[in-house]
């Protein structure tokens, strides 16, 4: 047997133990601390080995068992980060598609794979109100705000050929960081990105919005797009969007929705997105709330002739060779990635397994369980809550001034992860629930939990 073969027995052997560990750590994760307690000499030690030259065989996959010891686990009550959960489902798609190993950069490298993707994103299209738009998956909402912006310059500021001119576009100031990367990315450059002020909900100023449009071009400057977000990574505000459409459509702007994290919640929550569909592109990450196994990130959008033009630059060796308009569909053609994996199993796979009515279930709890943290703050004297619940985020705090110190002993305690943000000046606890796993009990231990730590710190 040649080199790197392995025999079906022992393949089967193999992938009967991997499961078996994989069954294991599910069956564990609520169980497991919400943080593990290790460290970076602990992480380094351990993992950090020569590649030797002779095989250890069947022994490595039992070093899954101490990697899960030093991760953060996909438990009910990880609040931390607006992170998914890893639906077990999507995690067996994404082992069967490393098993087909498929190069889907077109109909004809990859046939079944480029047809499932394109059926995904119409999936997404519909679910999120935007019937007819079409796009591609990515590896998360940087990168889909990154081409957006780039269809935004190239639609209103054309630069591939001759490069970028001076222009500008405007963000909230609760704008992601992955909006000014993008924007440096592009040559468009930091220092012309505006930042517009937000109202008492952090919601884009849309008055402000427009004053900012029009000094900018009486200055001579050249606006060419607004970044408007559902669900701001602090306190998950909406941006209002159909003013905001009203604004771009007037001013021939072009319209970006930032919607890694709030887009998929139109499946359960319509009403609060609406002016959705008047958008030019549309970023989601499925690996948020649809609950997939990372990454999977989607870029929408309504032009795909924009996409096209810029993103076309193919060699010889690519060209295809169909008229067939299906046949001769290339991603490569509309998206930054040559190289892309097999990323829609997944979605395929989880999406039709459970049923749209389970999905849409499942966020409408993360909806509830955000509502009734809000109440179960306002029931406790010591807490307060800094920020409106506009989705899942939760930001509050303990009325004494020591919550960094508090969030601290929360995590070491181990039951519950938060995060923490800045909001009018306050250090602020935040929890974020994006995660199918978390039940009632668990949103009411956060409120404990932060009681608890917080009478260890003033005693």
């Amino acid at each position: 047997m040649r080199d790197l073969e392995i025999s079906n027995q022992e393949l089967s052997d193999l992938a009967e133990e991997a499961l078996a560990l994989a069954k294991g750590y599910w069956a564990s994760l609520e169980e497991r601390r919400t943080y593990p307690t290790t460290s970076g000499k602990q992480t380094t030690e351990l993992f950090s080995r020569p590649w030797q030259e002779s095989g250890r065989g069947r022994e490595v996959l039992q070093d899954f068992k101490s990697i899960a010891e030093h991760v953060r686990p996909s438990t009910g009550r990880f609040f931390g980060y607006v992170v998914g959960s890893g639906e077990p489902v999507g995690a067996l798609g994404e082992l069967l598609a490393a098993v087909l190993n498929q190069n889907v950069t077109s109909w004809r490298s990859a046939p079944a794979a480029t047809s499932i993707e394109r059926a995904v994103i119409g999936w997404l299209a519909e679910a999120v109100g935007c019937p007819g738009f079409t796009g591609s998956l990515c590896g998360g909402g940087s990168t889909a705000n990154l081409m957006a912006l780039a269809m935004a310059r190239e639609a209103k500021l054309p630069a591939n050929e001759t490069g970028v001119r001076p222009c500008v576009i405007y963000a909230s100031e609760q704008v992601h960081m992955s909006i000014p990367k993008a924007v440096a990315l592009l040559g468009i450059g930091r220092k012309n990105l505006r930042l517009i002020p937000v109202d008492d909900k952090f919601r884009m100023r849309t008055d402000a919005l427009q004053a900012a449009i029009t000094v900018d071009r009486e200055a001579g400057n050249m606006p060419i797009a607004i970044v408007a977000t559902v669900g701001t990574i602090i306190s998950g505000a909406i941006d209002p969007l159909p003013e905001i459409a009203d604004i771009a459509r007037r001013e021939a702007l072009w319209m970006h929705v930032d919607g890694a994290y709030g887009g998929l919640a139109a499946l359960a929550a319509p009403e609060k997105f609406q002016g959705l569909s008047s958008a030019d592109s549309l970023s989601l990450d499925a690996h948020k709330w649809l609950y997939q196994p990372l990454d999977c990130g989607c870029l929408l959008y309504r032009h795909p002739d924009i996409a096209r033009k810029t993103f076309s630059h193919s060699d010889d060796y690519v060209r295809i060779l169909s008229d067939d308009p299906t046949e001769a569909f290339a991603f490569f053609e509309e998206s930054i990635e040559l190289s892309r994996r097999f990323r829609a199993l997944k979605l395929w796979m989880s999406l039709q397994y459970h049923g749209r009515r389970a999905y849409r279930e499942a966020i409408a709890r993360d909806l509830n369980h955000a509502q009734m943290l809000a109440q179960a703050i306002a029931s406790q004297p010591e807490l307060e809550q800094l920020a409106p619940v506009s989705l899942s985020a939760v930001c509050f705090r303990h009325r004494s001034k020591n919550n960094e110190a508090i969030l601290r002993r929360v995590i070491a305690r181990g039951r519950v992860y938060l995060s923490n943000a800045t909001i009018n000046g306050h250090f602020a606890l935040r929890a974020c629930f994006v995660n199918h796993r978390t039940t009632p009990d668990d949103v009411q231990a956060i409120v404990s939990e932060v009681i608890a730590a917080a009478d260890e710190i003033n005693r």
